[in-house]
């Protein structure tokens, strides 16, 4: 049982990792699963309420982050609610017509378009634009940093006991 355990857990944590990237998918949720499904299959014998409560706190400081990351990037160049609606509804589509290259192309030019729309001229428009992939960007790094934390104290926490 420990196996299969082991299995989906990782399984969940791919999954999850990739949502670090792509915004549909709930990545820390999947990866806070994963461990959840592990403690089920193996009836908690390596982790712990301490442990649990820890990574519930380490994914909602990945959404804390996302959310504050991209807000940084599009306060930090000067861009308006339009630009935040744009980036929202730019990566949206951008994804769906794009595919993965839609993750980077979509929320530039929902940003742009965004302030486009508030009648910012289109110099200023770019740099928020810039701005907002510089805010998304940073976001990644530190939420991929946070999750591959959750996954490894989950490792050490399981193979430390045993």
């Amino acid at each position: 049982m420990q196996v299969l355990a082991m299995i989906l857990a990782v399984l969940f944590f791919i999954v999850g990792l990739a949502g670090s990237v792509l915004p549909v998918i709930p990545g820390a949720i999947l990866i806070w699963l994963g461990m959840l499904i592990y403690g089920i299959l193996t009836q908690f014998e390596t982790l712990g309420t301490v442990f649990f409560i820890g990574q519930a706190m380490a994914a909602a400081l990945v959404y804390v982050t996302d959310y504050l990351a991209g807000a940084y990037g599009v306060k930090r160049y000067s861009g308006s609610k339009y630009a935040v609606y744009g980036c929202v509804i730019g990566t949206l589509l951008g994804i769906i017509i794009l595919g993965p290259a839609g993750i980077i192309f979509g929320p530039f030019a929902g940003a742009v378009a965004g302030e486009l729309l508030n009648q910012k001229p289109l110099n200023s428009a770019l740099r928020i634009g810039v701005g907002t992939l510089v805010g998304l960007m940073g976001g990644v790094i530190i939420k991929l940093a946070i999750q591959i934390a959750m996954i490894v104290w989950f490792f050490w926490a399981v193979f430390s006991h045993g």
